[in-house]
């Protein structure tokens, strides 16, 4: 992803609220399954990272995109914003710039 892309999601973040929230049991396998079915619906998700959860806000963003297959597109304090395209043509709901 390039740094035009990036900058071109994190516009839309801005105005995104938090779909998901991440507690105290941390990283759950269904949390996963709401993060991946969340990214197959809207593409750009915006997560918030509750102050009783004990693990870090980058390591639970790396473990996400890792098992969702997504990029992060930022970490901001407590909230992070994933990407992933749609497989279908039809759902895509985002156009990134060119390349």
């Amino acid at each position: 992803m390039t740094s035009k892309q990036r900058s071109y999601l994190k516009g839309i973040a801005m105005t995104t609220e938090p779909v998901v929230q991440i507690g105290k049991s941390g990283l759950t396998p269904e949390l996963t399954n709401a993060v991946d079915e969340a990214l197959e619906a809207r593409e750009l998700i915006k997560i918030t990272v509750l102050k009783n959860c004990l693990e870090d806000g980058k390591a639970i963003a790396g473990m996400l995109s890792e098992r969702t297959r997504s990029e992060v597109v930022q970490i901001i304090g407590k909230k992070i914003v994933l990407y992933r395209q749609a497989k279908d043509e039809k759902k895509r709901k985002i156009v990134l710039p060119v390349k």
